[in-house]
């Protein structure tokens, strides 16, 4: 059996998967760091602005992925504006680089990390700030001794979904990373190249283990959530 396995999942696929959960990893921490203020905002601010950025970061749920992948290679290219950025900070060119398929990947998973915080600080409401503020609590220490803490079922399901949403993207991965072995060939990319030369136990064995990974990710949700229902009710 496990020469078997091994013959399914060879040396280019194991790296595949390593690279995978790297980038998962690495997307997941940024956009935390990311979306956690960003969400604060907008579930607090009256602005004016408050709908353009609302509706900037929804943009990927709604742009075909080759659209958004396809504009965000002519950014990080040599001839766009953050390729022009990079190449003048002595980076290079940033578009097939594992550096810009992580760039890529906050950006188009920006509405799954955005999305859950900023419903838990709605949820949350201003009156338990206000009462941290009669205690004479700052701003920032009734944000991290309160509001955090509370909305951590925001973040749980906001790192789940992130993590996941990168896992599984093909089109904007494959238009702004490519597919290099080591680089920037993930999961889906790897899965495709079988499919490709047709090599379908090969795809087959990636195509079900993403099938058991997306499985269990929604009974992690389910469970997450389930207390909070019951909560309401």
């Amino acid at each position: 059996m496990a020469t078997k396995t091994e013959a399914l999942i060879d040396e280019q696929a194991w790296q595949a998967i390593g690279l995978t959960l790297q980038l998962a990893s690495l997307t997941t921490v940024l956009l935390l760091l990311l979306a956690t203020p960003l969400a604060w905002w907008l579930a607090h601010t009256r602005s004016r602005l408050r709908a353009p950025v609302s509706a900037l970061v929804t943009l990927p749920l709604v742009l075909p992925p080759s659209v958004l992948g396809f504009y965000l290679l002519v950014a990080l290219g040599p001839e766009g504006p953050l390729g022009r950025f990079t190449q003048a900070m002595g980076w290079g060119v940033m578009s097939f680089t594992f550096s810009g398929l992580l760039l890529g990947s906050v950006v188009f998973s920006l509405p799954f990390a955005v999305q859950p915080i900023q419903n838990a600080f709605e949820a949350l409401g201003r009156r338990p700030l206000e009462v941290a503020a009669t205690l004479r609590a700052s701003p920032l220490d009734a944000f991290f001794s309160v509001a955090l803490p509370q909305a951590r079922t925001g973040l749980f399901t906001a790192a789940v979904l992130s993590f996941a949403h990168t896992v599984g993207e093909f089109g904007v991965v494959l238009m702004i990373g490519g597919n290099i072995p080591g680089q920037t060939r993930v999961v889906s990319t790897q899965i495709y190249g079988h499919v490709e030369a047709m090599e379908y136990a090969q795809a087959h064995a990636l195509a079900a283990g993403m099938l058991l990974f997306s499985f269990v990710v929604l009974l992690a949700l389910m469970a997450v959530q389930r207390p909070r229902r019951g909560e309401a009710a």
